[in-house]
């Protein structure tokens, strides 16, 4: 794959494996972050095509960013809300200006990263900005792919961060006690299948639930990382209350605004038991496994 791709909020840790796996491969990439700290964090920065460091509401500079760009990778978006930086800021305003843009700069394809459970009309704030912002990018008259992601496992993720955290106590304080269901997804898997999507006639105007090979209690992935360490943890985690988490959390929204809200919470709580197979075949991909996720986890940490 040669021709020109854009990939927005490329310091994140899906652009950053995004930038690795396109390196390997050859393929041609403008990076776009929003500032210079971020644009100087890229891995390969001298290999890239080149750098765009933009504001997503200056209209003109984002369609320059886009010239001669076949296809757009967009990733940026957020689940914790901070002041300036709403759901509806982050997750769906940006969304709009790149589909603008990609049309007045004559973009071949979209590939938009979502999230399971992406719903317009869903009360949780953060799946409505999802689902609003997959409808934008549906109806943009541009081919399209959207590629819902459940819990992602790799270098520089929020979940691996968290697994870490939690192997490193002898006794782990789990969320429901850990009993939700997760489909862990490797990064890099999810960067395959992105880049994967740009290909014209590969998954077009498809949305794809895009998620790892297995769904397992979240208390177990501990147990399995904390077992590929050579650690021990207790098989029984003190239990998180979540619905007075839930509570004080809505209060805490309330007095002091935005932050760690219970829409956040609902969407960490949410389990997933997905066909992997369907996602995967559309996208050629061969997905990784947990337990090989959790190994690469562990020789990143030995390695540090």
């Amino acid at each position: 794959m040669s021709d020109l791709i854009c990939v927005t909020g490329a310091n994140s840790a899906v652009g950053c494996a995004l930038l690795r796996f396109a390196q390997e491969t050859g393929q041609r990439v403008v990076a776009c972050v929003r500032s210079e700290r971020a644009a100087a964090e890229l891995p390969g920065r001298d290999d890239l095509e080149r750098v765009e460091i933009l504001d997503y509401r200056e209209t003109q500079r984002l369609e320059e960013a886009l010239h001669g760009c076949q296809s757009v990778i967009h990733l940026p978006g957020v689940l914790v809300e901070r002041p300036g930086s709403t759901y509806r800021d982050a997750n769906l305003v940006p969304v709009e200006a790149v589909v603008r843009a990609s049309q007045r700069a004559n973009v071949r394809k979209l590939v938009l990263v979502s999230a399971i459970g992406a719903d317009a009309s869903s009360r949780n704030g953060y799946y409505a900005s999802k689902g609003a912002a997959e409808a934008q990018v549906a109806a943009g008259g541009i081919a399209y792919t959207i590629l819902r992601a459940p819990l992602i496992l790799g270098e520089g993720t929020e979940g691996e961060a968290a697994l870490r955290r939690e192997i490193s106590r002898a006794k782990p304080a789990l969320l429901g006690g850990g009993r939700t269901r997760q489909q862990p997804l490797a990064v890099m898997d999810l960067a395959r299948g992105a880049l994967a999507a740009c290909r014209p006639g590969v998954a077009d105007d498809r949305l794809l639930d895009l998620v790892g090979p297995e769904s397992l209690p979240y208390r177990s992935l501990v147990e399995r990382a904390a077992r590929v360490a050579g650690r021990s943890v207790d098989p029984r985690p003190s239990p998180v209350p979540v619905a007075l988490l839930r509570w004080v959390l809505r209060l805490r929204t309330l007095v002091f605004g935005p932050g760690f809200s219970s829409d956040a919470l609902d969407v960490i709580m949410d389990s997933h038991d997905v066909d992997p197979a369907p996602g995967a075949s559309a996208l050629g991909l061969e997905l990784t496994t947990v337990d090989a996720m959790l190994q690469e986890m562990i020789d990143r940490e030995k390695a540090t």
